[in-house]
């Protein structure tokens, strides 16, 4: 017997404001059904013996404390780029404002 009827699903459907034909209801009713049914079998493993987790594997914080370093000098920042202005990247201009 099917837990979820053709009516519920039109009732759920009109709610959400759905526009479904009448094969949609029956389909639709069938997988809810079979989804109802998956959700059962797992409720019957989850037992209450087994704390609830949000992962299956303990979780640690795998990022490194942040320390300030010093930084590049702009020489060397600058030797690989293909062009340079002002100690800066030149790139080329994308706006056709004037200088």
């Amino acid at each position: 017997m099917s837990a979820i009827t053709r009516d519920e699903v039109a009732h759920l459907a009109r709610l959400s404001r759905l526009a479904l034909n009448e094969d949609e209801l029956d389909q639709l009713a069938a997988q809810l059904d079979d989804i109802i049914s998956a959700v059962a079998k797992v409720q019957e493993v989850a037992k209450g013996d087994i704390p609830p987790t949000s992962h299956a594997l303990p979780l640690t914080n795998v990022y490194r404390t942040d320390e300030s370093r010093p930084g590049l000098p702009p020489e060397q920042a600058l030797a690989g780029a293909p062009s340079v202005e002002d100690q800066r990247f030149r790139v080329p201009r994308i706006l056709g404002e004037e200088e």
